[in-house]
């Protein structure tokens, strides 16, 4: 629908108001998620944002712009998006991002896989939120991509007594 204001030469069109998104939420995609390539690494860098003892997101910079608050609630429904993003992901993709992920660590790749089957850190990566199906369903996917990546890194059976 075109809206205008007569003038001497007839109908003269408005231009849309441009409406920006100001929103933490927004602002954390805009400026930080965006940014990072893989949605595993959006996993890692959200759950790392929550702190351990309460649950509660920290962000110094959305906090003091958007209030703490607010900047819990973007932190905490985008760690839930990111993650549900993850499960639509079937394992040849999961695989796909997982391996782009570990290109991207400075850390030797054998070393890594080697110390993600013998402490599953990524299951700390599942926001407090999912229950049931959806964390069986993480936790046996990447329990699958640890086995296809102790093959490919060569990672020997770990000693259960070690």
């Amino acid at each position: 629908m075109i809206s205008g204001v007569k003038g001497e030469r007839g109908l003269k069109a408005e231009r849309p108001a441009v409406i920006f998104d100001r929103s933490a939420a927004s602002d954390l995609w805009r400026n930080t998620l965006s940014q990072i390539p893989t949605v595993f690494g959006r996993l890692v860098y959200l759950a790392s944002l929550r702190n351990p003892n309460n649950a509660h997101y920290e962000h110094h910079g959305l906090g003091l712009v958007f209030g703490e608050d607010e900047a819990n609630r973007a932190l905490k429904d985008s760690h839930a998006a990111v993650f549900a993003e993850w499960l639509t992901f079937n394992l040849e993709q999961q695989k796909a991002d997982l391996d782009l992920y570990l290109a991207g660590l400075f850390e030797d790749k054998r070393v890594v896989v080697e110390t993600w089957v013998r402490l599953a850190p990524y299951q700390n990566l599942i926001p407090a939120s999912i229950r049931g199906v959806e964390r069986r369903l993480y936790i046996n996917d990447l329990a699958a991509l640890m086995e296809l990546f102790k093959n490919v890194y060569a990672v020997a059976a770990l000693d259960p007594d070690a």
